[in-house]
């Protein structure tokens, strides 16, 4: 394992562990968390030499932190940095801050938390509870208080609103952001990575592959990178390759992406891709922009649908729509297994309040609905 010089003296793996897609079976209200693969796979991931891993109260509906902290049981605790998130959207008084906490302490029993952030901070999040509420004074006295040992925030808007939030934090140690090489101009963006570094920030990188958009990637994208590369590693070989850069997360689902990440960690460093390479992902890069339909990531936050929509699943069949892919076929037949159409949609708008990539989802949902089988719109859709 590689490691990487993060804030103050603390040195984190190139490879983190993320903790939102753990491995599951079942559907619908029989889905669960397939806990003792999952336990075992933390383990072999901090047996490996992996010392980040990364929850929030809010994933697999608050179980993520509680089978971390089974995981982190039998001494693994001390053999990591944990990082968990503040869920600044449930916060409606001045008491919520303290309690939501404790919530968390209890779900991972333990009574330290390492690096600790205000997640998914945009500009409504920034005024309505941030500033309202003083969240960052209630930060910095959590740490005082020795509860955690670093305070930061995780970010989902634009390169406009990273900047005033970096500059308002003061005291902040570190932050996240979603940044890949499709990214460089989305959300805090390249720029925003430099900047958050020359404010003495340690980064921690989120949505590296995009979900599994960087993984699974077309055919013409393949070609555009260098011969043989592997679609994987080059994209993680891209921000490790950024001095910026302090850990990566991934959420690896199957027991091979841990062995294939922990490769890629232990090959990676920085300054690793040639001009050619960098070169080569920019045309990549341009090719799933004229491609891509919806820039849906899959992070479900959305799941909670009052109608039972799939969206992730709906916008993964409408995005196989788009007619440089020639997969009209493939999409009717992601399209039929959907158990609730999009047409079914309330909307009610909730799933489009808390959707990191802002997307205009009850749009989206209708187009799909139209679409599905039909000749789709060329773009990104926003």
């Amino acid at each position: 394992m590689q490691y990487r010089n993060f804030v103050k003296d603390v040195k984190v793996s190139a490879l983190g562990y993320g903790c939102m897609r753990f491995k599951t079976a079942g559907e619908g209200d029989e889905k669960h968390i397939l806990v003792d693969e999952t336990i075992a796979q933390i383990r072999r991931a901090i047996d490996s030499g992996v010392n980040y891993v990364d929850t929030a109260f809010g994933y697999h509906d608050g179980k993520s932190e509680v089978i971390v902290g089974q995981a982190l049981r039998d001494g693994y605790r001390e053999k990591v940095y944990l990082a968990d998130k503040m869920p600044v959207w449930m916060i409606e008084n001045e008491e919520d801050f303290e309690r939501l906490f404790n919530i968390q302490l209890e779900r991972l029993g333990v009574e330290h938390i390492d690096f600790y952030m205000l997640h998914a901070l945009n500009a409504k999040t920034f005024e309505e509870k941030v500033l309202r509420f003083g969240l960052f004074e209630k930060m910095r006295a959590l740490k005082a208080s020795g509860r955690v040992s670093y305070i930061g925030f995780s970010f989902h808007d634009s390169n406009e609103v990273f900047h005033r939030i970096v500059d308002a934090y003061e005291g902040a140690d570190f932050c996240q952001i979603q940044y890949n090489y499709i990214d460089t101009n989305n959300q805090a963006g390249t720029e925003g990575l430099e900047y958050a570094a020359s404010k003495g920030l340690g980064v921690i990188i989120m949505e590296p592959l995009l979900g599994s958009g960087l993984v699974n990637i077309s055919d013409d994208m393949r070609a555009a990178l260098p011969l043989g590369a592997n679609p994987v590693q080059i994209a993680l070989d891209f921000l490790w390759s950024r001095p910026e850069v302090g850990v990566v997360l991934s959420g690896m689902t199957e027991p091979q992406h841990l062995t294939d990440n922990l490769k890629y960690a232990d090959e990676s460093r920085i300054g690793k891709l040639s001009e050619a390479e960098l070169a080569a992902l920019t045309r990549a890069k341009a090719i799933r922009d004229g491609n891509l339909l919806v820039p849906c990531t899959g992070c479900a936050y959305c799941s909670a649908c009052p109608a039972g929509i799939d969206i992730p699943a709906t916008f993964a069949a409408y995005n196989k729509t788009a007619p440089a892919l020639n997969a009209a076929e493939e999409a009717a037949a992601a399209y039929a297994v959907l158990s609730v159409k999009p047409e079914a949609c309330l909307e009610c708008g909730a799933c489009e309040s808390v959707c990191p990539q802002h997307i205009s989802i009850r749009d989206i949902l209708r187009r799909a609905a139209a679409g599905i089988g039909g000749e789709a719109p060329a773009g990104i859709v926003k």
